[in-house]
């Protein structure tokens, strides 16, 4: 009789313990809870550090979802992202991983600010921005040309012809053979070889200096797995290069949706030619085209980035499908 009482007591608060965790995913929260939830959390995350004491509560035993009931919709918003961050801060206890999940919660945060707020008027932003890319120094960024491809491979015959002629001239110079007119016949030619050896570099060189390198060098963006370039963004988070972060960060998104097959790869394309390969219809192009504004205003207009800015690049990573 003992036996069955004790039983049925553990059954009541195994029943207990479920029924509390159901009812925190299932249980519609409004927009006011749901945000004191998200406080509670990023309060506990100044517990993070990189020691060996536990990750809190809070952060072991997050909920599959929450459900926040608004006036407009129902919106039921996953915490897999945030669970994933939490296993990373488990395996590893360093600064970058306690970073990643304050990150993340601030932009869940801003996320359910922005929806209570009415949307601003863009056109301001838009007029600045295309004011940047009518700069001279943006005018002749293109990729190369048919033609600008057949000019560096004659060029590049030009040389190897050029350094045959040097040795044959080497040669004959030494010989004992040429007469004294030979000699300064031979000066001439190499005299004016050199010139136009250094004139064709002189002209390639000011023509490098001219067009603004966009693109890592590493080329193709997808040689290089998206996992590894947001790593790199969140480690110059880290650091405090949010400059750097949001520019490792965008290459993230474009090394992603390339290995998506959204286009070929090709080295020498530019940001807006990446985004005018997306269809207007495809629901990743508003995307991109957020994360490109963000990455040219912090990368080339050089306006100053913040923890907030790399915010809201990897919360558009995320709605790319970056996870």
């Amino acid at each position: 009789m003992t036996i069955g009482r004790t039983y049925i007591l553990a059954c009541l608060l195994l029943g207990s313990v479920f029924g509390r965790a159901d009812s925190t995913t299932g249980r519609s929260l409004t927009p006011a809870e749901y945000r004191a939830e998200l406080d509670g959390l990023l309060t506990v995350t100044q517990q993070l550090d990189s020691s060996s004491s536990a990750t809190p509560a809070p952060l072991q035993h997050l909920p599959q979802s929450w459900a926040v009931h608004t006036d407009q919709r129902d919106f039921e918003i996953s915490t897999e992202g945030l669970q994933r961050d939490v296993r990373r801060y488990n395996s590893e206890k360093n600064v970058a991983n306690a970073t990643a999940i304050r990150i993340r919660l601030e932009s869940l945060r801003r996320e359910i600010d922005g929806f209570e707020k009415a949307p601003q008027d863009a056109s301001a932003a838009r007029k600045a921005l295309g004011g940047i890319l009518a700069r001279p120094e943006f005018r002749d960024v293109s990729s190369p040309s048919w033609s600008d491809r057949v000019k560096q491979w004659l060029l590049g015959k030009l040389f190897r012809v050029l350094e045959k002629v040097f040795r044959f001239l080497g040669r004959l110079f030494h010989s004992s053979s040429i007469p004294s007119i030979g000699k300064y016949f031979v000066y001439g030619l190499i005299g004016l070889a050199g010139l136009a050896l250094l004139y064709l570099v002189y002209r390639s060189m000011l023509r490098d200096r001219q067009m603004d390198e966009v693109i890592p060098r590493d080329l193709p963006v997808s040689a290089k797995e998206w996992t590894i370039w947001l790593a790199e963004a969140r480690a110059a988070a880290a650091r405090g290069d949010w400059r750097e972060a949001i520019h490792l960060a965008y290459w993230a998104g474009i090394s992603f949706l390339e290995r998506q097959g959204f286009w070929k790869p090709d080295r020498a394309r530019t940001p807006r030619e990446y985004l005018r390969l997306i269809s207007a219809q495809s629901e990743q192009r508003e995307t991109l085209s957020t994360l490109t504004r963000i990455f040219e205003l912090a990368w080339y207009a050089k306006r100053d980035a913040s923890e907030q800015t790399f915010s809201q690049t990897l919360e558009q990573l995320e709605k790319l499908g970056c996870r």
